[in-house]
């Protein structure tokens, strides 16, 4: 299994960031936090440009280009949540541009004669407020219910561009129809895969501004990546990144080929991506120095969107268990 991307995929990233260049600046990611813009008309753009067509497993790599970069670029629609969780648990409703969530935990189901009842409240859940459809994780199955069926409440989070939403079910009753067949563990693969890439694409732009602003910032009459120190926390801040990126693009290929070690993998790229964004973000920091803290200073962005990707569906300690679970139940 090579880890390389090919031509074609080369030429998409080079593609998806020029689109983001152009589409999707800091200035209108400051405007969605300062100002509450409407970052719809972007999400129609992804729609037009077939971002949302990306719903096959087996391209599941080009998504994770895709979400590397919105990462990078700290995307304010809903995105994320639509193509790496609500379209692996029901891809016959990703259709048409409609955004959606996924609900993993909270809810309840029972049957009501030709019906299904769902009760429960689910907490941060990614786009839960303005997701037009949920895609609901239970005992007895998944199933698909309209935004305007549910009570969704966003929830104050530190990242003032990222939407979660507690959401609740009182009494939802869902025909047969909208039941799915899909296996939410398989989905949440993907989940986990897009949450890492998108921390990954976080900590490069901390990485990227963390560059310009020591080659172009004057201490004692020289650039403040002229000193060893501050070299080595950059070359630190590479190589966790690097890693992080190689087994968040594992895991990718691993789904894109139904390999059966997309599990492992998952859990492996989001444990990465959580050690990768503890240290970028310290180090980030620390770089900036009193400049970083300010609201005026992109980097914070970054910072935030990183510490979110890490936060999200577990973090790094949660997936080493995991990975140590899985370990220690193969008979080698």
């Amino acid at each position: 299994m090579l880890v390389e991307f090919d031509s074609d995929q080369r030429l998409w990233q080079e593609t998806v960031r020029a689109v983001l260049t152009k589409e999707c600046p800091p200035t209108l990611i400051r405007a969605v936090a300062d100002q509450d813009a409407d970052p719809e008309p972007l999400w129609q753009n992804y729609v037009e440009l077939g971002w949302t067509e990306l719903i096959d497993a087996g391209d599941a790599v080009e998504l994770a280009i895709v979400l590397e970069e919105l990462g990078r670029a700290t995307d304010p629609t809903p995105y994320l949540a639509t193509m790496s969780q609500f379209a692996p648990l029901a891809p016959e409703f990703a259709q048409g541009g409609r955004s959606g969530t996924a609900v993993f935990t909270g809810v309840t189901v029972r049957r009501d004669g030709a019906d299904w009842v769902l009760d429960g409240t689910a907490h941060h859940v990614l786009d839960g407020d303005r997701a037009q459809h949920c895609a609901v994780v239970t005992d007895a199955g998944v199933f698909v219910v309209e935004a305007a069926e549910v009570i969704a409440r966003r929830t104050a989070v530190f990242d003032p561009v990222l939407h979660l939403a507690e959401v609740s079910f009182v009494g939802v009753r869902v025909r047969d129809d909208r039941r799915v067949a899909s296996v939410p563990e398989r989905a949440r693969h993907l989940a986990l895969t897009g949450l890492a890439l998108t921390t990954v694409g976080a900590c490069q732009r901390i990485l990227d501004l963390v560059l310009e602003h020591v080659r172009t910032r004057q201490q004692f009459g020289v650039a403040l990546g002229s000193f060893q120190a501050v070299k080595h926390k950059a070359a630190d801040m590479q190589i966790a990144i690097e890693r992080a990126r190689a087994l968040a693009y594992f895991a990718a290929l691993t789904i894109a080929t139904d390999d059966p070690r997309r599990r492992i993998a998952a859990s492996m790229a989001k444990a990465a991506s959580g050690e990768c964004q503890s240290l970028v973000f310290r180090h980030g920091v620390q770089l900036f120095g009193g400049m970083g803290f300010t609201w005026e200073n992109d980097l914070q962005f970054a910072l935030k969107r990183a510490k979110a990707g890490e936060l999200l569906l577990g973090g790094a300690h949660t997936h080493r268990a995991l990975i140590a679970e899985e370990y220690r139940a193969t008979d080698f």
